[in-house]
């Protein structure tokens, strides 16, 4: 009897300590995200001083809710704030508007039945997205400066008689900015949808063949609604993410000439704090944007919950 007990015992202490040495796997991991994620939070306590470097922040007079008022209250910072929020908002609102585009194009990928052809086209599609946005730039210059190559051929051959400000000009910033994101990262947005596509019961297509479906029936009925839990999914993040429109793209694309419509929250904290010596406004504005991130995760998921039946997060 006690031998039957032990036996019985033993299992459950080797699975009680293989779930020890799973998470003892993950302790490093824990660890960087707290060191790098978490431990900077500290931070914010910089946005309730009258920060002034390189004094300590001991040696700086305590303001409490000062600047988040600040941002309110004061005329022209509420005039910069809504031209920022603007920008902001139309940026994300064409990002999530052109969202579809990566579904689409995994299904087209998904249609050609040629490999070498397919991993052609996605490897090349794919691949712009790991390249720096400093080296985006630099090709951009390279190509659309008022010196650079289409300028040029385009006198050459009599096609312009003066060069076109592609990159120094206010005209269609936004879309620019939408069509350069686009291009970076429509293949690597394919792949979450590639994935998802895997998953989809071959035989629904075979039943669905047999029946005398031809291949825009099997996409229209099958591989779209196959692919839209993916979509929406990733659409909730996007709206969850509506404030953080990143500051690589913009930073390095951004001048005196367009700033009034590339200057994105991102940036617009990057300037306050950086560009104008402004730590403590810039640090209690981006304290605000997390805030409100947040609280968008948690809608987003709720909606997510009362509409799917299951939660994002």
């Amino acid at each position: 009897m006690n031998s039957a007990n032990t036996a019985k015992r033993a299992p459950a202490k080797k699975s009680k300590w293989e779930s020890y040495k799973l998470f003892l796997m993950i302790v490093p991991f824990l660890a960087i995200m707290f060191i790098f994620t978490y431990l900077p939070l500290y931070g914010w306590i910089y946005a309730f001083y009258d920060y002034t470097p390189p004094l300590k922040l001991s040696q700086c007079p305590y303001v409490g809710w000062k600047w988040f008022k600040f941002l309110f209250m004061n005329s022209t910072q509420v005039t910069e704030f809504l031209k920022v929020m603007r920008n902001t908002f139309a940026m994300s609102g064409l990002g999530i508007l052109t969202s579809p585009l990566s579904m689409i194009f995994a299904i087209f990928l998904n249609e050609i039945h040629c490999q070498s052809l397919k991993k052609t086209v996605q490897t090349l599609t794919t691949l712009p997205n790991f390249i720096s946005w400093v080296l985006v730039y630099s090709v951009a210059f390279s190509l659309f400066s008022s010196t650079g190559m289409v300028n040029n051929v385009g006198q050459s051959l009599g096609l312009l008689s003066q060069p076109i400000h592609f990159l120094d000009s206010d005209n269609h910033t936004w879309l620019s900015m939408l069509l350069w994101g686009i291009w970076k990262g429509l293949g690597w947005g394919a792949i979450m949808y590639l994935a998802s596509l895997a998953s989809i019961d071959q035989e629904l297509y075979e039943a669905a063949k047999v029946d005398g479906a031809n291949r825009f029936d099997l996409i229209w009925h099958i591989t779209i609604p196959g692919l839209l839990p993916t979509y929406f999914v990733l659409l909730m993040l996007s709206v969850a993410n509506f404030l953080s429109n990143g500051l690589d793209q913009y930073y390095v694309f951004h001048n005196s000439f367009n700033m009034d419509h590339i200057q994105v929250l991102d940036l617009y904290v990057y300037n306050l704090g950086l560009g104008n010596g402004n730590y403590a406004l810039s640090t209690a504005l981006s304290m605000m944007k997390s805030i409100v991130s947040v609280v968008l995760l948690f809608v987003v998921n709720t909606l997510s919950k009362v509409t799917r039946g299951e939660s994002i997060v």
